[in-house]
């Protein structure tokens, strides 16, 4: 079992899964294989892997960590102190319930860009930063709520939630710029990974 669909995850260069693990000060750790941890992470805790060459993954759909909810106004600082502990990395979420899509990205340091988008309040409540060529393509992230105007007509709103990312162009991005999880095969990956949760969160019945 992949991920990437109604959850969110981090994608790391340069730092390996224990070093992951630490930065994000995970607690009751197990290590597991990767279908098994994929699916877990999907109920409970965060599972961290090294499924490609290139790049460490972590995820988990609810506590990856509550500071990764794009919404709240410390969400750059989080991803910036983040970055101090493990490097350049890349930070994707997909929920299609409130259609809450969002993606970032640290560089040298530096949060180049961020994009939020919640369907459900037809809110942008993040947009940091320019479009990265593959948003320009997709033809997403481009606007947010500054565009808007209130003597808009239908066509007007109609370009306009157009323009607002879904989930399979948030997969479009990560596979841009780094990797798309639904596309890793679970038999290609024979390295196992790290399970834990973050501190304050008990490992408790899956759900």
């Amino acid at each position: 079992m992949s991920f990437g669909f109604k959850t969110s995850w981090l994608a790391v260069r340069d730092a390996g899964p224990e070093e992951v693990a630490d930065a994000l000060d995970l607690q009751h750790r197990q290590c597991i294989d990767w279908e098994t941890g994929t699916e877990l992470a999907y109920q409970q805790g965060v599972f961290v892997a090294r499924p490609v060459p290139e790049w460490t993954l972590a995820h988990g759909r609810i506590h990856l960590s509550h500071e990764t909810d794009a919404t709240r106004p410390d969400f750059p600082d989080w991803l910036l102190a983040l970055a101090a502990r493990i490097g350049d990395f890349q930070y994707f979420a997909t929920d299609r319930i409130g259609e809450y899509h969002a993606w970032a990205k640290v560089e040298l340091g530096e949060l180049t860009r961020a994009y939020c988008y919640i369907g459900m309040s037809g809110d942008v409540p993040l947009r940091l930063g320019e479009p990265t060529a593959i948003e320009r393509e997709l033809g997403v992230g481009l606007v947010g709520c500054e565009e808007v105007r209130q003597d808009w007509g239908d066509a007007e709103w109609d370009a306009w939630h157009d323009a607002m990312p879904t989930e399979h162009q948030v997969m479009r991005i990560a596979a841009d710029w780094s990797v798309c999880p639904p596309l890793i095969e679970d038999g290609s990956v024979t390295a196992p990974g790290i399970h834990g949760f973050p501190p304050g969160v008990e490992p408790g019945r899956a759900f």
